[in-house]
This record gives C-alpha cells, structure tokens and sequence, in this order.
C-alpha cells in the first residue's frame, strides 16, 4: 500500500542526523582535507548557528572559529547574536567589519548606480530593497523583481525592475558573499582549517547563494535539508531561541528584507511541506488535501521550484575542464 502524504514525514530524527552529520564533518575535515580545524562565516542567523554547533561537536571548541563579517547594511543585533552563540558554544571568533573594502571594490557605488536606473532621485540615506510578488500561492502573480525604495522623510514607491538594473544590483551586490569568502579562507589557512559552508537546501538547489561567495567553501553539511529541518535541528542543537525565532534575512541591502520577500515567495513551512511531497512523488490530491490547499496552489508551487532549479544550474555547475 503506497505510504499517504502527512505533514509528519518531513520531521528527522535529530538524533541521529546529528551524529551522521558529526562523523562525516570529522571524516572530510581530518582525514580527505587533512585540515585542524573549522571556520564558520557566522551571521547571527539560524543556519550558520546550526553548522557552528554541529563543528563543536565534530571538533571541539577550540579548533572552531566564528568569523562575524558585517558590513554596513547589516544589522547590529546580528552581531550582537552571533557573539552570543560563540560565547554560549566556547569558540574563538572574530568581527572583521568588510565595509571598507566593499567600498573600495566599489560594491555600493555600483549598487547604488542601479537603484538610480530606477529611481533617478535616490541618494545615500534612502533604503532600498528588492523584493518578488508576497505570495507565490495568488493566481495571475508575475514571478517579476521589483525595486522598493523608501526616502528619508517616508516616502514609499515600487517600480519593476528593469533586466539591467537588476543585473547591475545584483552583480555589485554579489561583491559581499565573495569579500566575505576571501576572509573566510584569509583566517582558515593560517590555522590550516577548512571552510565550513552554511547554505541548506532551499538556498542551494533553488539557486539563492553566490557563486565563489557564499558558494565557495570546503564542506556544505547542511545542505541536504529543508530550512524547517534546519529549525528542528536548532532546537535539537540548544540553539538559542532568540536566534531560532529570528525572520530569515538576506541582509543585503540598505532595506532589511526577508528572504521570502526577496527570493521564495512563499513561507518555508508551506514550501517545505509541497517540495517534500514533490520530491516524494505523493499524488497531488492527497497533497493538496493535507496542506489545505488547491491542486492548481500546489502545481503552481512545484512548477516555481522546477523553474528556479532550471535557471540557476549554471551556480551549481562545476568549473569545465578541458583535456
């Protein structure tokens, strides 16, 4: 009798995976890269916190290294969480503010040139943020980028954003996951450490990563599991609750702004549930029973995720070698 579709099946047995995840970060790190060590980029978020806590495990506190890298766009309260954990987990860490060489690769100059392309009037002191259509689950909703722009005195305005300017954003942008990676491995290789990624599944297989930024890094553990996993595994892990109940944030731009305005478009524990069951080929009636919603809501949910996996397999893509 073929298994039914429940909410249930998506919980892990933490446990477990914990121990797994364990033996092969000590498997890879020590004996394939013959490396000390660990260093974690840490944002104060719930995925890095996951993989800082699970290197504890795997290699002790004192061969773990939280590396904070804000820059001027993030918020204080991430570095103020991230200390919190490396103190709460007995690891070494580091603050190394990557303002100024961001400015100096002109990373903010260039972004701010696109939001121009825009908003010809936006200047230094506005917010800026780019988000997509809130709800993927609306009929007639255009999987289209828009611009949001606030000025000082509270002015709010929203434009589609043009394929150019989007690039251009997006491209300067992308300069702070590769700063970020270049210190990364500045403070891994003076301790002969491995870089530990934090990207999980929904970041990477739907392509909300930067290639040789964020992407760039020796192990990726988590990246098997959904971010309602990620979650489970926190509370598993005694992650701080201040950091599990945090609203995921890509921290890019001028503006805070979620990852689901900015990327997903819809709440991870409703696209988690229809990917699992994507994933697991149960039948779509039984699926949009279970969750409570319509069998068109559910098509539409899995033709997005096929779409962005389509779209983005160039990030995924290994360098080609030729022979």
């Amino acid at each position: 009798m073929a298994l039914k579709f429940s909410k249930d099946l998506i919980k892990l047995d933490c446990p477990r995976v914990v121990d797994d995840l364990v033996e092969k970060l000590n498997q890879n790190v020590y004996t394939n890269f013959r490396r000390q060590g660990a260093v974690v980029g840490t944002s104060g978020g719930v995925d890095s916190s996951v993989v800082a806590a699970l290197c504890v495990k795997a290699f002790g506190p004192d061969k773990v290294l939280g590396a904070i890298l804000p820059d001027q766009d993030n918020s204080p309260e991430s570095t103020e969480f991230a200390v919190r954990l490396a103190k709460k987990l007995g690891y070494e860490y580091v603050i190394d503010d990557v303002t100024a060489p961001l400015e100096a690769a002109g990373c903010y100059k260039n972004r701010d040139d696109g939001f121009r392309m825009v908003f010809p009037e936006w200047r230094e002191g506005w917010k800026a943020k780019i988000v997509l259509p809130s709800n993927l689950l609306e009929s007639g909703r255009m999987n289209v980028f828009r611009l949001a722009v606030e000025s000082p005195d509270g002015e709010k305005m929203e434009k589609r954003l043009p394929l150019k300017a989007y690039l251009n954003i997006v491209a300067a942008s992308n300069m702070k996951q590769r700063i970020r990676m270049l210190t990364l491995y500045y403070e891994a290789e003076k301790r002969n450490y491995a870089v530990i990624g934090t990207a999980n599944k929904n970041e990477y297989e739907q392509g909300f990563f930067v290639k040789y930024g964020d992407g760039g890094v020796d192990i990726k553990p988590i990246v098997g599991f959904y971010k309602t996993q990620i979650f489970q595994l926190a509370e598993y892990l005694d992650i701080p609750k201040e950091i599990r109940s945090r609203t995921p944030s890509a921290e890019t731009y001028p503006s805070d702004v979620s990852q689901e305005e900015f990327f997903f478009g819809l709440d991870f524990k409703i696209m988690d549930q229809l990917w699992f069951a994507k994933e697991g080929g149960f039948a779509i009636d039984d699926v949009a029973e279970v969750t409570g919603l319509t069998v068109e809501q559910v098509e539409r949910v899995w033709h997005d995720l096929d779409q962005k996996k389509r779209t983005t397999e160039y990030l995924r893509h290994p360098p080609i070698l030729f022979k």
